[in-house]
């Protein structure tokens, strides 16, 4: 019998298919039945997190408050582990002249995380590799192609990364526009004092109702990642990560 592990899982923010994230998510918890999930729609509860095993988030555009950012790290200081995923570290602002950069604002938020978003291109194929075979959470993914958000980040860190994808070529209207042969790291693992945070940035996601920064209607769901094997596996290995298990 299982010890039971308590989990506070956080979906919100904008352009995105929140209640899907949320939905799929909760059904990959509850492959376990001991997990425990408290489910929050912001950061403002963090403050709870020192009785639980583990935070998941899948969050874009919202950031914590100063302090809750400090409850965050203290959390991982004392060995808690964060499974962070898709637009977690994405805090745009919009530029007078249409560009959209990245906020400065919260950059006491980016350097716990150990990365900031700077862009992507349009979703479109690409290849992930292994960047760390002999490592248990990707040993035996194979490289693999897969349509989805190619997240750009801007390190602010030490991490390990686990996945990588290399792009070259403009990302406009970001205003970090421009790439040569950048091995970015989607998927990597950072420790963080006697704990660590697992980011992963694939699994875009949109319905109709979930316009872009630019207003565009969906005409078709956007599933990305959600609709691929390994995707699923990468997160039940994360998920069993983050519990201990």
């Amino acid at each position: 019998m299982h010890e039971t592990r308590h989990v506070h899982l956080i979906v919100a923010g904008r352009y995105h298919d929140m209640d899907y994230a949320r939905l799929e998510l909760l059904k990959l918890l509850a492959e376990t039945p001991s997990v425990r999930t408290v489910v929050d729609g912001d950061f403002h509860r963090v403050g709870r997190l020192p009785a639980c095993d583990l935070l998941v988030t899948y969050t874009c555009d919202i950031a914590p408050a100063a302090a809750e950012v400090q409850a965050l790290h203290g959390f991982l200081q004392a060995g808690g582990r964060w499974l962070a995923l898709h637009g977690t570290n994405a805090i745009l602002r919009f530029l007078d002249d249409g560009r959209i950069a990245a906020s400065d604002a919260h950059d006491d938020y980016m350097d716990v995380i150990g990365t900031k978003f700077l862009g992507h291109p349009p979703i479109g194929p690409f290849r992930v590799e292994n960047a760390a075979p002999d490592h248990p959470l990707v040993a035996g993914i194979a490289p693999f192609d897969i349509v989805d958000e190619l997240y750009l980040f801007e390190r602010r860190g030490a991490l390990t990364p686990l996945l990588t994808a290399t792009f070259s070529g403009s990302i406009a209207p970001f205003a970090a526009a421009d790439w040569q042969d950048e091995a970015s790291p989607i998927f990597y693992h950072r420790e963080v004092g006697a704990g660590g945070i697992l980011y992963l940035a694939l699994g875009h996601c949109r319905s109709h109702y979930d316009p872009s920064p630019n207003g565009a209607f969906i005409p078709h769901p956007v599933r990305c990642g959600w609709d691929y094997p390994v995707f699923h596996e990468l997160l039940r290995r994360s998920l069993r990560w983050g519990m201990g298990l």
